[in-house]
């Protein structure tokens, strides 16, 4: 596997697994439009994203939290400009982990990957982290790639908890 190093977020969201880069990647206008939903409405309990009133289909883009090519929280992210302003490569290297951003960040999902995943890399590496992040996100009923914050297989419909 060749690492994408746009992919390598600071946060620990790897962006490889990613719902919003995945759905760009396949020009899936369906799960851009279910991704609207879920991100401007929010679902209860999960959360919704700042500044997404006017989110629309043509929003869902981004090739990775390193890239030029960001999705608009990742344009707006506080962990990002955190890391950066430190001279950090990511949270992992940070004493003050989890701090205020990562205890207020809006998505259940995304914070609860980021508590798991940064003492993760900070244990094992970055390389170890992508190669498991990546081997994470596939349904264990029928072996089909599914993506970060992924509720049920749209395969075989089985629930999945891979977070």
């Amino acid at each position: 596997m060749k690492e994408n190093p746009d992919f390598i977020s600071p946060c620990g969201l790897y962006c490889g697994v990613c719902a919003i880069h995945i759905a760009h990647r396949d020009k899936n206008q369906k799960f851009k439009e279910r991704l609207v939903g879920l991100y401007k409405g929010g679902i209860p309990g999960k959360g919704t994203l700042p500044n997404s009133e006017h989110f629309c289909a043509e929003d869902i883009r981004c090739n990775g939290c390193l890239s030029d090519d960001l999705f608009m929280h990742c344009k707006q992210c506080e962990i990002r400009d955190c890391t950066n302003q430190k001279g950090y490569k990511g949270c992992h290297e940070c004493e003050e982990f989890p701090c205020q951003y990562i205890e207020n960040f809006p998505m259940a999902a995304g914070k609860k990957v980021i508590l798991r995943s940064v003492p993760y890399r900070r244990k094992f590496g970055t390389k170890k982290w992508i190669q498991d992040e990546e081997a994470r996100y596939f349904c264990p009923e029928c072996g089909n790639k599914v993506f970060r914050g992924v509720v049920k297989c749209n395969q075989c419909k089985v629930k999945l908890d891979l977070d």
